[in-house]
């Protein structure tokens, strides 16, 4: 079998999920591809609110790319983090921005405005209650036919893997935050 007995999809649908680093990191590397593509990406972020590196770069490459590259950060912050939240944000709060960047993420994925959607911890959202599996299926069910989709986060789904083309499941092997050591910035955010 041959190259000649392949066919193209005009869009798919990726997963990063699982315990291992490098989700958003792999997200990156799919806009950085759509980018240099010349596509139109929309990145939509659901959880991370705090000044991340992503959103330094995405902030420095905006003037490149123009109308090119959209962003939203809706996040208010990992759900009901405790101590290590830096300020308290009450469950009704972190529901509504869910709702909200869903909403976005609707917008995006369903307009066929962008080659690539990114919607980045998404699968948290989910896992912790802020949004449903119903929401997350018809988000991408209402997909445009050209309009590839990235969902990142730990513990994506298993009864939606029909519905994706691609998935992968980052699985740690050794972290330094088991042994008490914080994340890296630059490294980890």
């Amino acid at each position: 079998m041959g190259f000649e007995d392949y066919r193209t999809k005009d869009s798919v649908v990726i997963v990063y999920t699982g315990e291992g680093k490098g989700k958003t990191t792999a997200s990156l590397g799919l806009m950085v591809r759509a980018l240099g593509n010349r596509g139109q990406v929309a990145f939509i972020q659901f959880i991370k609110y705090w000044g991340v590196s992503e959103h330094v770069f995405i902030r420095d490459i905006k003037s490149l790319f123009k109308d090119q590259l959209y962003f939203y950060k809706g996040g208010k912050g990992f759900y009901q983090a405790g101590e290590l939240s830096e300020q308290h944000i009450s469950d009704k709060k972190h529901l509504e921005a869910a709702h909200d960047t869903y909403e976005e993420a609707l917008k995006c994925v369903g307009g066929g405005d962008y080659d690539l959607v990114i919607c980045d911890e998404i699968n948290n959202a989910v896992h912790d209650g802020l949004l449903t599996i119903t929401q997350l299926k018809k988000l991408i069910a209402a997909r445009a036919p050209n309009t590839s989709l990235c969902l990142t986060g730990r513990d994506f789904p298993e009864s939606l893997l029909k519905d994706v083309d691609i998935a992968t499941d980052m699985k740690k092997l050794k972290h330094h935050f088991d042994n008490k050591f914080l994340a890296n910035k630059g490294i980890d955010y």
